[in-house]
């Protein structure tokens, strides 16, 4: 990788952490962005919390990070659709509470209910992210209002989530659900969608060519990146293992093994 690198893309699962199980020590390594001066921002395609609950969480991890540089797939669909419909757009909802927030903080009007939905509701817009809050009727009404011609966004297409016990369902498994009971494809708006990491540019103020996406998904952080021009990074800390890796078309810039190694690579590039 020749060219400099003067701001980085973080994914946060498989990258900063598994679960509650940081990756590496978190506080070393922002202390030693800061002492490089690089720019970052951390970018997720979980959109179950708020920015602030991702603050908090760090912050057991020993990092005091400001929630302007927190990225979840559930802000950027807020801000995807606060750009294409306007305030007061009926939303029905498929997710925990960093989506809610996100989109009620753009004053999008969220349909709620109890049981099922009636023979006349009709909304502007299905949203679904993940979460592990749901339950059958919830379920049933979002398909039955796709069906009704609801516009259906998916936060992300993540199929699994990296976690302690392995890799669990993720929201790209509730979009195949939707998938299969609608006959209807979703518009995506998380990694390897191209709407992610421009957000992420443009809070972060910088050009592609100047910017690294580190991630632990070939097929999200690494394909995505690549197709708007970022440098790539894989840390195989992750999802990725090293058959997935020699058998992918798409080649990361760079693969490294967790984030020790990648400030270790951060340091030497400034030698």
């Amino acid at each position: 990788m020749a060219q400099s690198i003067r701001k980085l893309i973080l994914d946060m699962d498989g990258v900063l952490w598994r679960g509650e199980t940081p990756l590496g020590d978190l506080p070393r390594f922002f202390a030693t962005l800061g002492d490089l001066g690089l720019g970052y921002m951390l970018a997720t395609n979980n959109a179950t919390k708020t920015q602030e609950q991702y603050v908090q969480k760090l912050a057991r991890f020993g990092t005091d990070i400001p929630a302007g540089r927190i990225l979840t797939s559930a802000e950027t669909t807020g801000a995807y659709l606060a750009r294409h419909y306007p305030p007061g757009t009926r939303v029905y909802v498929v997710g925990e509470k960093g989506l809610r927030h996100a989109l009620r903080s753009r004053q999008f009007s969220l349909l709620e209910m109890d049981g099922y939905v009636s023979a006349d509701t009709t909304t502007d817009l299905v949203v679904v992210g993940f979460t592990r809050e749901t339950h059958y009727p919830e379920l049933a009404n979002a398909a039955v209002l796709i069906n009704r011609g609801a516009r259906f966004i998916g936060t992300n297409p993540d199929k699994t989530i990296p976690h302690e016990l392995g890799f669990l369902p993720g929201a790209g498994s509730y979009l195949a659900f939707f998938e299969a009971a609608t006959g209807r494809e979703p518009t995506i708006i998380g990694k390897p969608n191209r709407f992610v990491f421009e957000e992420a540019l443009r809070r972060l103020d910088a050009r592609p060519e100047e910017t690294a996406m580190v991630g632990d998904r070939i097929e999200t952080d690494i394909l995505g990146a690549g197709k708007v021009g970022l440098q790539t990074i894989l840390l195989m800390s992750g999802v990725t293992d090293e058959e997935r890796l020699a058998t992918s078309e798409v080649r990361p810039d760079v693969v490294l093994a967790n984030i020790s190694a990648l400030q270790d690579y951060l340091v030497d590039r400034q030698q």
